[in-house]
């Protein structure tokens, strides 16, 4: 069992992750491809990536073993909201850091001659560790995205709701069987027994779309307390699987224009960026974002200066349908 010991200062910098952490979700579904867990929700997608790896797989699994532990630089604690944002904290780490922790790796697991020159920072070993987590990034993650982060912000905006309506103690009761919030100490389902005091840090909290059944917390109690946890999933829904060429129906159902702004939403986009790929104008772009927004089909928030479209479950399953 994982304990996490609050104060009252920590209870007022708990959060919750704006979004998919795109390193954890690469790390996770890694772990996911090297095991059966969750075969009701995830052997679809197995069989679907399989087909689509290459030998760049090969490093990652010996980084990210399904294993008692893996490094901590490769889900950087301060976040990663986007593949290069976390590259450049994964590349970046400090060689005591990375010498440390892949030093423990190999307590863990046998790991290859390679790594002891990823261990020194080598430049060409970082660079090869770099294109392989891109390769992967593009053939596993980016087509699935969407169905991570709809599923993703779905567990946030419930989460988010029971903040908004009784604090951080309504948050983390919200979270029971998973955790049991006994405070001042939030219990944790974990395969060893550790206490992870927060010391006035707060928590972040992560929701994960390849986390299964147990939470996961890096290793170093010195960097940032990050919690990831598994959030619920429709196993009829296989992410990254191509949708039925055949889009007659769905032009039937919503007429030309709007199932074209519909499928253009699919991987998320502001309202220029659906004009574009739907090849109409950005009055009649908004317009029919407005009417599939008021139809359950798709969500709308800002981000910055900008107005991110993203699908719901409703709009997945209409194109996944289709």
């Amino acid at each position: 069992m994982l304990r996490i010991h609050f104060n009252a200062d920590d209870l007022a910098r708990t959060c919750i992750a704006s979004g998919p952490d795109v390193m954890w979700e690469i790390v996770l579904s890694l772990q996911l491809l090297q095991n059966r867990e969750g075969a009701g929700v995830f052997d679809g997608w197995r069989r679907h990536v399989r087909g689509r790896v290459g030998p760049w797989l090969r490093p990652l699994v010996t980084l990210a073993p399904h294993a008692a532990y893996f490094p901590d630089f490769l889900t950087p604690a301060s976040g990663s909201h986007c593949l290069e944002h976390g590259l450049d904290q994964v590349l970046s780490t400090p060689r005591t850091r990375l010498r440390n922790e892949i030093r423990l790796l190999a307590d863990h697991v046998r790991v290859p001659s390679w790594t002891e020159r990823l261990a020194e920072g080598d430049v060409e070993t970082l660079e090869r560790l770099d294109g392989a987590v891109r390769a992967y990034h593009q053939a596993v993650i980016e087509p699935a995205w969407t169905v991570v982060r709809t599923r993703v912000e779905t567990d946030r905006g419930r989460r988010m709701h029971a903040l908004a309506e009784g604090g951080c103690e309504r948050l983390l009761n919200g979270f029971r069987p998973l955790m049991r919030w006994n405070p001042p100490v939030l219990e944790v389902a974990y395969p060893v027994d550790r206490d992870l005091t927060l010391a006035g840090r707060g928590l972040l909290l992560v929701p994960a779309y390849f986390c299964w059944r147990t939470p996961v917390t890096l290793v170093d109690d010195e960097l940032r307390p990050v919690l990831v946890y598994p959030i619920e999933h429709d196993p009829r829904v296989t992410p990254g699987k191509p949708p039925c060429p055949d889009d007659r129906p769905l032009t039937d159902l919503l007429g030309r224009t709007r199932a074209a702004v519909l499928r253009a939403v699919e991987g998320g986009g502001t309202t220029t960026q659906l004009s574009r790929r739907s090849g109409t104008s950005l009055a009649s772009a908004s317009q029919h974002a407005t009417v599939l927004r008021e139809a359950g089909l798709i969500s709308t928030r800002r981000d910055g200066g900008a107005v991110l479209h993203t699908l719901t479950p409703l709009g997945m399953a209409v194109l996944g349908a289709r």
